[in-house]
């Protein structure tokens, strides 16, 4: 703890002070008084591999959510201080690709299971799980035939209304590829963008300021014993601008007659 805070104390000291005033004094610092000053990292060291999904709280300062390659879902109410798993016991995989909080009610969290950045070794998810009381307890909502889930995406006044992205069965052709809609909390989902058998979807975004509009990435993504195939012609990007019922591929300004691998989709 000494070593913590004269770590902390000295680095505050450095930022306090204005940068011309640094540079006037040009003296040298004596390097034993920021031999303390270390770095370490924000996450779990017990278990759970990679991090593969992350996600914050904006109306609770400190709250924070993970979901790890083999470890669950993990939450943190300090900045990362420590952390807590949180689906133990109640989500039948460990394995997890995507989480999102609502805006709405915070309470309200979606969780897909399956991480879609397939590499040498890679789990199928069993579906999407939500919790309507802060990560305490969960329920499975459906798409158990996902297979590996790139993305979730809650509408931002609505909690009931969510959107997935589904990757699909990573070992093979599955016809629950694409993005799909849930318009009651999961009771019932509608698939409303597909591709093909091969290709699924690995991104899904909408405008938090106009949530009709939604992009989506769709990515041609299968593991074999010898090899893992990615990227096709026929993957792309593509907008909604009626809420997610019609989708239009994008092509104009975007490269031609290339095969389209993953990608993301940022929005404000």
């Amino acid at each position: 703890m000494k070593r913590l805070a004269l770590g902390a104390a000295i680095f505050a000291a450095a930022t306090v002070l204005p940068l011309t005033a640094r540079q006037a004094a040009n003296t040298t610092v004596d390097p034993s008084l920021y031999r303390q000053v270390y770095y370490r990292p924000l996450t779990v060291f017990t278990r759970g591999g990679r991090v593969t999904a992350v996600t914050g709280v904006p109306s609770k300062t400190g709250v924070f959510y993970m979901g790890a390659a083999g470890g669950g879902v993990w939450r943190t109410t300090d900045s990362g201080a420590r952390w807590e798993p949180i689906t133990d016991g109640q989500i039948g995989v460990g394995t997890i690709g995507a989480i999102d909080v609502s805006l709405s009610n915070p309470d309200v969290i979606y969780v897909g299971t399956g991480s879609a950045d397939p590499r040498g070794n890679v789990t199928n998810g069993d579906g999407v799980y939500r919790s309507a009381d802060g990560g305490k307890t969960w329920t499975r909502v459906g798409l158990e035939k996902a297979g590996l889930i790139g993305r979730i995406r809650i509408h931002p006044q609505n909690p009931d209304v969510a959107f997935v992205a589904a990757l699909g069965n990573i070992f093979g052709p599955n016809p629950e590829r694409g993005i799909y809609r849930t318009k009651d909390g999961g009771k019932s989902w509608e698939q409303v963008l597909k591709v093909s058998d091969r290709t699924g979807g690995n991104e899904v975004a909408l405008d938090p300021k106009n949530p009709n509009t939604l992009f989506a990435t769709m990515w041609t993504a299968q593991r074999t014993p010898w090899t893992i195939d990615s990227g096709s012609m026929e993957g792309g990007l593509f907008r909604s601008t009626d809420g997610g019922t019609t989708w239009q591929k994008l092509a104009k300004g975007l490269p031609q007659g290339v095969m389209f691998g993953k990608a993301s989709v940022l929005t404000d």
